[in-house]
């Protein structure tokens, strides 16, 4: 299990390193061409909407409820000879696919409703024919073009939990490089053509769920699971899953529902500040989606097969090294990244719209963001031990608590820095905090239930983790110009002192992990079978 888990851990954070390196990509380019301003503001509101409801139908609620089920017939069907898997496929396909429909076809004919309701402030101002009037238009505009993207990615992600459920993880981790390469296309191509770019990208995200949808079918019918759908609200399996999904929907709506209140809250501060937040979020996402996403999906169907065989012991030792692994290259990502923000920031994005204050506004928004990186990828670790277990109402009472903390957080923080004109910053602040108290509040839900608990030796390993990123940090702190110097270096010279601080701070990490006597068996499962 050990090699197995490793193997398909490699690959999904491949890929996945592949995909982010795309998306930073295609985020230089939306910087270059449309900045932090207005505009970009507005799109990326347009397509937060419909990833809102991503997460709840697609690789968010959904998942966690349908690959569990998935999982067990799948065991069920290898022990027994029997069929079942294919069925199941094809009954929550039709059922799924008659209610996404009703969704996006709604989503698109309500487009002004939901920018009323997520970017209020734009609504006021539209009202009393205010400055920010033009961006609520726009948005209901963007929005009935980016909502399809909802109708593709949701079958893209039941395509991809049923391929990582049958082990085949590089189709579902590679498939989103396509959405990338389609806005960056678009970009390129298409936004000079227009008047306001921002339609390029409305359209680039449209073609990137089409174009993901149709390139996860041939590796299905290959699979031999490429079925025809029916309706069957009342199928055995459908209804497991419609119990599963229902705690589930609500925990990760109050995830999505707090991001939401964020964009809410921020379109009554100044302008730029929805894009300073995805810029931050962006780079927080690499290391988050490269290592956290990636062993988390590697995660879920492993310890639901483990749960199906009644196996606790390598249940257990599954999740340890789901912890081990993410700390052993998250730790190092969040030094890095600490003191590297700003050049980073310059190198990626600086050219064109995007200008020197924009630099500072968003590392501000990364330092608050960073803060919590380890609190990210802990909940990506320990919430598939809840769903594995087909308990969803232990992380829905979490989720709730996390909620309310960080509306509390929000109302606290956001105002205050608002006198500094940091509103922005005192969001992903209370994001940090509220994430936190999520990822202790599953673990202890953990321990309280006797299914996980740090060991002395794992919090052993984890001290040695902490302090070689410490030591690393340090040495990239000593080598890293002052910011001043950065501004005065010409692309060329910044990109080759990054790598030198880079690649110097990567050697004396590994030196000091080493020095520590940490070993590639550190990281083994010990499997019973």
């Amino acid at each position: 299990m050990s090699k197995k888990l490793i193997k398909s851990g490699l690959i999904v954070s491949f890929m996945t390193l592949v995909s982010r390196v795309l998306g930073l990509v295609r985020d230089v380019v939306i910087a270059n061409i449309m900045g932090a301003g207005a505009s970009a503001d507005v799109f990326f509101f347009a397509n937060k909407i419909p990833n809102f409801f991503r997460r709840l139908f697609a690789e968010g609620a959904f998942a966690q409820a349908f690959v569990p089920v998935l999982s067990e017939y799948h065991t069920q069907d290898e022990a027994n000879g029997t069929n079942e898997t294919k069925k199941l496929i094809a009954q929550v396909s039709g059922t799924l696919g008659v209610i996404i429909s009703l969704v996006t076809l709604f989503g698109m004919i309500a487009s002004p409703l939901f920018v009323m309701l997520f970017g209020f402030g734009w609504f006021i101002d539209w009202l009393n024919d205010g400055p920010a009037s033009e961006k609520f238009d726009l948005a209901a505009t963007l929005l009935k073009i980016t909502f399809p993207y909802l109708w593709f990615i949701s079958f893209t992600a039941l395509a991809g939990a049923v391929l990582n459920t049958l082990g085949r993880f590089a189709v579902a981790a590679f498939t989103p490089v396509l959405l990338n390469v389609c806005i960056i296309a678009m970009a390129v191509y298409a936004a000079p053509l227009m008047e306001n770019p921002a339609f390029a990208l409305a359209w680039g995200v449209f073609l990137g769920g089409l174009v993901q949808f149709l390139f996860q079918i041939p590796f299905l019918y290959r699979a031999g699971v490429l079925v025809k759908p029916q309706w069957a609200w009342h199928a055995p399996g459908v209804a497991k899953i419609r119990k599963l999904i229902v705690p589930a929907l609500f925990g990760v709506s109050v995830t999505q529902i707090n991001l939401l209140l964020d964009t809410l809250i921020a379109s009554f501060l100044i302008t730029g500040s929805i894009s300073w937040l995805y810029y931050a979020d962006r780079l927080l996402e690499f290391p988050l989606g490269l290592f956290g996403i990636g062993i988390a999906t590697v995660i879920l169907p492993s310890l639901s097969k483990l749960h199906a065989k009644k196996n606790s012991t390598e249940f257990t030792d599954t999740i340890d090294w789901g912890i081990k692994v993410i700390c052993f290259f998250g730790l190092p990502a969040l030094a890095g990244l600490m003191v590297l923000a700003q050049p980073i920031i310059m190198v990626l994005f600086m050219r064109g719209a995007f200008v020197e204050a924009e630099v500072i506004q968003v590392s501000y928004a990364l330092f608050a963001y960073l803060s919590g990186l380890i609190s990210f990828m802990f909940i990506k670790v320990l919430a598939p031990a809840y769903y594995a277990r087909q308990d969803t109402k232990t992380p829905v009472k979490i989720a709730i608590k996390a909620m309310i903390t960080n509306m509390v957080f929000n109302l606290m923080f956001a105002p205050l820095l608002s006198l500094w004109g940091m509103g922005y910053v005192g969001l992903a602040i209370a994001t940090t905090l509220s994430a936190t108290l999520n990822a202790y509040w599953l673990y202890q839900g953990l321990k309280q239930a006797n299914v996980f608990q740090l060991s002395k030796l794992t919090i052993i390993f984890l001290s040695k983790l902490s302090f070689a990123a410490v030591v690393m940090a340090g040495v990239v702190y000593s080598l890293s110009p002052s910011f001043d110097m950065w501004l005065l270096m010409s692309f060329a010279e910044k990109v080759f002192q990054l790598l030198l601080c880079i690649s110097a701070g990567m050697f004396c990490y590994f030196l000091m992990a080493f020095a520590f006597g940490i070993r590639v068996h550190n990281f083994k499962v010990h499997s019973s079978s």
